[in-house]
């Protein structure tokens, strides 16, 4: 019999987003992300600050990474490798362009609904990667640009504060060695082990 999943805290709000990236990053461990109700807990992200060559808004503002310059509290969508969906959160003041991916969530609301669109069974592998998670919720170019406060979006505080452990970001070449990734110690869900 699965569990019901636990009472995520309050709701976030603009001021939460609207801070550095690297204040964000690490308070969105433990938090929950559900989009029309299906997510989960955040136990893996990494932060993307406009002043290093691995943030897609380096070089300035393109079609494709325009939200990024806009105001804290919106969703930005890119595909990746044109294959997989990933979705970042715009952080600090409109024009810094600076955001945090979300690489893994653990699935705790919908996760039937998150098996039937992954294919598979095995809670650990829904959203144990950018691209995954955002198959298991069914998050695409649609959702780049729509606001993270409002419905289909709903973001919640975290009840209690995790231990939280640092990295390197995965699968970049460009400012590799910046110990921006952050994750939930000792999560199963994570996407790779730190």
């Amino acid at each position: 019999m699965h569990q019901p999943p636990p009472s995520p805290g309050k709701p976030l709000n603009k001021r939460f987003f609207a801070r550095s990236v690297h204040d964000v990053a690490p308070d969105l461990i433990g938090a929950t992300i559900l989009v029309d109700g299906i997510g989960g807990i955040i136990v893996e992200v990494e932060a993307y600050h406009h002043t290093e060559p691995a943030a897609h808004s380096f070089r300035g503002p393109t079609p494709r990474n325009l939200v990024m310059f806009g105001p804290p509290g919106f969703a930005y969508v890119y595909r990746s490798y044109g294959i997989h969906w990933c979705v970042n959160i715009v952080c600090e003041a409109e024009g810094s362009a600076s955001a945090v991916l979300i690489r893994a969530i653990e699935p705790t609301h919908g996760v039937a609904a998150m098996r039937r669109r992954r294919g598979l069974h095995d809670e650990r592998m829904l959203c144990s990667g950018p691209g995954k998670l955002c198959e298991a919720m069914a998050i695409s170019i649609k959702h780049n640009g729509l606001s993270l406060l409002t419905p289909p979006f709903a973001f919640h505080a975290r009840t209690a504060k995790p231990e939280i452990v640092t990295g390197v970001r995965i699968g970049i070449t460009k400012a590799a060695d910046l110990p921006w990734r952050y994750g939930l110690k000792g999560s199963r869900f994570l996407s790779k082990k730190f």
